[in-house]
């Protein structure tokens, strides 16, 4: 199986704006695109699907990387002149989004493509990072649910690790919870909508991020 099957057919879902307010969400795939589309702020924030794993531009070729349908739909979507044309002291044009999310589901295929898009953004766009416009999205992996023994209020809390999720559940039945439920997401397309909007989405709420140069070195550390 190749790279970007399917990438070529992915369709930008555009804000109604550009510019210092506007944002552009990379997500996996046609279903987390639509989940995230259902929720967004349509006149700021726009959403492009992902297809497949990414190149790793880390190592490939100028010519593969320029080639590439997803970089190239990237490089488009932000207003550049193509995927490889602002490496290093290329000046950046007026980008037609002031941030770049990239928000891709809690597993390893997600955190892979992660990864390898920050790759391509470390040696192709640098500038993007270093003015601080990409940020990391951290989406929850699971939640509990329980009943109050008390109140009879129905609780719900968001894990964001294995371990806090774990957490999560044994302070709900040391704290006399009913009716305690674990539940892990199976990707942003799982996510009830108003968890997505508040933990993903909404730039007030959201669990995001500045992609700092530590994660980047982490990143090249393992993946370059």
């Amino acid at each position: 199986m190749g790279y970007y099957r399917g990438q070529a057919s992915a369709v930008l879902l555009d804000s109604q704006q550009h510019g210092e307010q506007a944002e552009l969400l990379l997500v996996e795939g046609d279903s987390a695109a639509q989940s995230v589309a259902a929720v967004r702020q349509s006149l700021r924030q726009a959403v492009l699907p992902l297809q497949g794993k990414p190149l790793n531009a880390w190592r490939a070729s100028e010519r593969k990387v320029a080639e590439s349908p997803l970089y190239q739909q990237l490089a488009m979507a932000l207003g550049l002149e193509g995927a490889t044309a602002h490496a290093e002291g290329a000046a950046l044009p007026t980008l037609r989004f002031a941030r770049l999310m990239l928000l891709f589901d809690p597993d390893a295929d997600g955190i892979h493509i992660g990864a390898l898009v920050l790759l391509y953004l470390q040696r192709w766009l640098p500038q993007l990072l270093r003015e601080e416009r990409v940020w990391m999205v951290r989406p929850p992996l699971g939640a509990v649910r329980w009943t109050d023994g008390e109140t009879g209020e129905i609780l719900l809390q968001q894990a964001y690790a294995q371990p806090q999720l774990q957490q999560l559940r044994q302070l709900a039945l040391e704290q006399g919870g009913l009716d305690v439920q674990q539940f892990v997401y199976r990707g942003l397309g799982s996510l009830p909508q108003q968890v997505l909007f508040e933990a993903c989405v909404q730039p007030a709420t959201r669990h995001a991020h500045v992609v700092r140069e530590s994660d980047l070195r982490a990143v090249v550390d393992v993946f370059g």
